[in-house]
């Protein structure tokens, strides 16, 4: 089966093979598990042009110096020379582009849409996502009940479409805990982990707010927060100004991603409290690494943990206390197993490749 992956989106900050490579690590696995018994081919717009072959898959980079080419027949063009059985178009956020591919490659060839975390389209751009969709034949989310909005709200065409896949995964493994507290440094237990921006979607005031309750019941227990974006940084200091260095909160600050490894395997559980996400990728390194998650009860989280972490409501400080308060009565090893189980069967690349097989060969 000849497979190739496609993107519409320009990516101008990109300018080599190496750059890109790294930045979609968390996708690329399961493709790359399919390399071993197919033909992967990606197609890439970024600021570099050339060919490149990475652990079996035939990388080809575009350049045509449009950020948004609302007509691109050229690359259309190509992608239908490499005579293609499947095509995987990454996100639903092109249909102008997507109904111009389906006119070229014909109704031979399989076109698979993947959701990337955007959100629906309104308005004009609403009829025109609705209409392509007729042109596509699977839509991939991470969660299916993500999908069935989109088809409530007449963004897509049919649930019969819908498939449940995870785009991303993990490069982590578990590392045995005294080895990585000795690269970290960190102390206390439970120890909890936050991966992740420090915006309004990801909520890390009622994060804090409930660990800090928690903390005052369970004196050792520790939240360590790792961020590249700090928009309620502020807003958080204010919070632990009064614990001053006695703090059980401690705010990291960026981590080189290598690096997160060691954290993922220093810490206990996973603290998470985001409103949305598309996927979950800091989720999937974390239990990668056998953390336990304390996670939002929102359709991608649920599907991820799938019964092995402690979910609760989004934005309800109580519900997290609660949840929080759960933790201290788990037996400990015992989960963590069913977390690497639940990786191992369900998350990982292998895993996901496994399944997109299915997939393909359904259609």
């Amino acid at each position: 089966m000849r497979i190739v992956f496609l993107s519409y989106n320009y990516s101008a900050d990109i300018h080599s093979p190496q750059q890109w490579i790294e930045r979609i690590q968390f996708y690329t696995g399961w493709s790359e598990c399919l390399a071993k018994q197919h033909t992967i081919i990606r197609i890439d717009q970024v600021n570099y042009q050339g060919e490149f072959i990475h652990n079996g898959i035939q990388y080809y980079f575009v350049d045509d110096g449009k950020r948004k080419n609302y007509f691109p027949r050229k690359l259309n063009r190509f992608v239908k020379e490499l005579q293609p059985d499947v095509v995987i178009v990454s996100s639903f956020l092109f249909p102008l582009q997507l109904i111009q591919l389906r006119g070229c490659l014909g109704k031979k060839v399989k076109i698979i849409i993947q959701h990337h975390a955007e959100k629906p389209f309104t308005g004009i751009k609403k009829r025109l996502q609705y209409w392509a969709s007729h042109k596509a034949n699977a839509f991939l989310f991470s969660a299916h009940e993500t999908g069935l909005d989109w088809v409530k709200t007449k963004n897509l065409d049919n649930t019969k479409k819908l498939h449940e896949l995870l785009e991303v995964s993990s490069v982590f493994h578990p590392v045995d805990k005294i080895i990585a507290r000795k690269e970290t440094e960190v102390s206390g237990g439970p120890v909890f982990l936050w991966v992740g921006r420090l915006n309004e979607n990801k909520d890390p005031l009622t994060a804090v707010k409930a660990f800090l309750q928690f903390a005052e019941i369970n004196p050792a227990a520790k939240l360590y927060m790792i961020y590249h974006t700090d928009e309620l940084a502020a807003a958080i200091k204010e919070l632990l100004f009064s614990y001053q260095a006695e703090s059980p909160v401690l705010m990291i600050g960026k981590v080189p991603h290598p690096e997160l490894l060691y954290w993922f395997n220093s810490a206990d559980f996973f603290l998470s409290a985001s409103h949305y996400e598309g996927s979950g990728t800091a989720l999937c390194e974390a239990m990668s690494c056998g953390c336990i998650p304390v996670v939002t009860a929102i359709p991608s989280f649920r599907m991820i943990a799938d019964g092995c972490g402690l979910l609760y409501e989004p934005g309800n400080e109580a519900a997290l206390l609660a949840a929080l308060d759960q933790t201290i009565h788990l037996n400990m090893e015992e989960q963590k197993n069913r977390v690497l189980h639940q990786f191992n069967s369900a998350l990982s690349f292998e895993a996901i490749a496994l399944k997109f097989q299915r997939l393909a060969d359904s259609l």
